[in-house]
């Protein structure tokens, strides 16, 4: 049987790639803001950060201590799922939450509404109703759980709102190929850096993304770097990670590829396993991609 351990088993062999990591802000606050929003964007406003303020509400049947801790809880609850929500007055470029309550039937029924920085609202859930007497009494326990209940559907509201806004923006990553910049690779021996950066452009600008030479403005830098440790038997595990970062420079996923050769087989020359390596690595950059684009209707939020 013929050795596949070398170079041409790397290549068509089934290297193992693992996708990890934080993948898209799903649960985040609207963040049209980081590039050019487009007119839709800069009318329902553009703040210096994406933030969500909760003011303690006036309207929903609380006193001043229970308004305060259901702020503080909400706040709490949303950070939870990775929204910047902070129980404060907001700023004039904040998106804010409005807490509000309506009573019938010895129950009240908060309602929760998000609203752009100018004001206009939104969207909006409402709470399961909830015993008038705990709730207009500030009842702790009660208005802990209230929170918990409201936070994960409030944090879908706040992804689709984004969604909607990225559609509407023609300059959106939703409406665009991505901008990638494949920066050198690090560790190989022989001509592996030069050689795998440069299959992992072909491959990714054969996956419709726009890849960039050195200039330009990218939406996501990929860097990858390999590492070679000795294996008994005369072998040796080839291990490559690729990172992919946001233009904030936030790590959005890793791509980790594995796999065992006879031992000095790529020590000199990749350019026999490097497209197989890098079309391999490309579909899980891509992936990470296209959740950070918010381009997968399917993704948890």
């Amino acid at each position: 049987m013929r050795d596949r351990s070398g170079p041409r088993g790397f290549a068509r062999g089934a290297a193992l790639a693992f996708l990890l990591g934080a993948l898209a802000g799903c649960g985040t606050l609207p963040q049209p803001f980081l590039g050019n929003p487009g007119r839709v964007g800069r009318e329902l406003g553009r703040p210096p950060a994406p933030r969500l303020a909760i003011p303690p509400p006036r309207a929903a049947l609380l006193p001043a201590a229970g308004g305060a801790r259901l702020a503080a809880d909400l706040a709490h609850q949303l950070r939870a799922r990775t929204v910047p929500a902070f129980a404060l007055r907001p700023a004039a470029t904040d998106w804010r939450l409005r807490v509000t309550a309506g009573a019938a039937n010895g129950t009240v029924t908060p309602r929760f509404t998000l609203l752009t920085p100018a004001g206009r609202p939104s969207g909006s859930i409402e709470g399961a109703p909830v015993p008038a007497a705990a709730w207009t009494g500030g009842d702790p326990a009660l208005l802990d759980a209230a929170a918990t209940a409201a936070a994960p559907r409030l944090a879908r509201l706040l992804a689709r709102v984004e969604v909607g806004i990225l559609r509407a923006n023609p300059h959106s990553l939703l409406n665009r190929p991505a901008r990638v910049r494949v920066a050198p690779v690090v560790g190989a021996p022989g001509n592996g850096d030069r050689v795998l950066a440069a299959a992992m452009r072909h491959a990714l600008a054969g996956l419709h993304e726009d890849v960039l030479g050195p200039a330009g403005k990218a939406d996501f830098l990929v860097r990858g770097a390999v590492r070679i440790t000795a294996l008994p038997g005369g072998r040796q595990m080839v291990q490559l990670r690729w990172i992919v970062t946001n233009a904030a420079g936030r790590e959005g996923g890793r791509v980790f590829q594995l796999n065992r050769i006879t031992a000095g087989a790529l020590d000199h020359d990749w350019r026999q396993v490097a497209p197989e390596i890098a079309r391999q690595g490309a579909g899980g950059i891509a992936e990470v991609i296209r959740r950070q684009s918010r381009r997968d209707p399917n993704a948890p939020g």
